[in-house]
């Protein structure tokens, strides 16, 4: 019997394709990370949301990771490994300035709580999937340089909760 060969990705390059959203309010975070639904936004949710990506310079972080567990045993002077906790990088995200301060600080100071989406394949069709972060806003940095760079605002936000990926997102209401 042959190897069945995994599905080719189809490759693309993220700018102009990827959605970052900011959802104040999403019902089903109440819900147990294990239940169907979990971090799931209506189609209401979503359309109280804030798109973010046009201002984006740079991300880093939001991702999940596993942690390993040590497993040696008398038997073997081999080590084995057990997965562990998940848990999520740092992350942030560096948005461009204003001048006058009408940028992203006004939409998300310090201290602000919600939920971030990031839509790596896009977002509006049906099909849409994303992962959703619970997230309070820990800093708000001022990037500043002597450079020929444009000012910038580096977000750093704490996930709060376990996030939820390839969530099937509603077209907006």
């Amino acid at each position: 019997m042959p190897v069945t060969d995994a599905p080719k990705a189809q490759r693309f390059f993220n700018a102009g394709i990827t959605e970052i959203l900011f959802v104040p309010v999403i019902a089903a975070a109440t819900l147990n990370a294990k239940d169907a639904g979990y971090l799931k936004p209506t189609a209401a949710e979503l359309g109280a949301g804030i798109r973010l990506s046009d201002d984006v310079a740079d991300v880093a972080g939001w991702n999940v990771t596993s942690g390993f567990i040590d497993t040696p045993d008398l038997g073997t002077r081999y080590t084995s490994r057990i997965t562990g906790r998940t848990t999520s990088d740092d992350s942030t995200i560096t948005f461009y300035a204003s001048e006058d301060g009408q940028d992203v600080r006004t939409i998300l100071p310090r201290g602000t709580k919600g939920f971030l989406i990031v839509a790596d394949g896009g977002y509006g069709a049906a099909t849409d999937t994303g992962d959703v972060f619970a997230i309070e806003v820990g800093s708000v940095g001022k990037v500043r340089s002597v450079s020929d760079t444009a000012m910038q605002l580096t977000v750093g936000f704490a996930i709060k909760q376990q996030p939820a990926e390839d969530v099937l997102l509603p077209v907006p209401a």
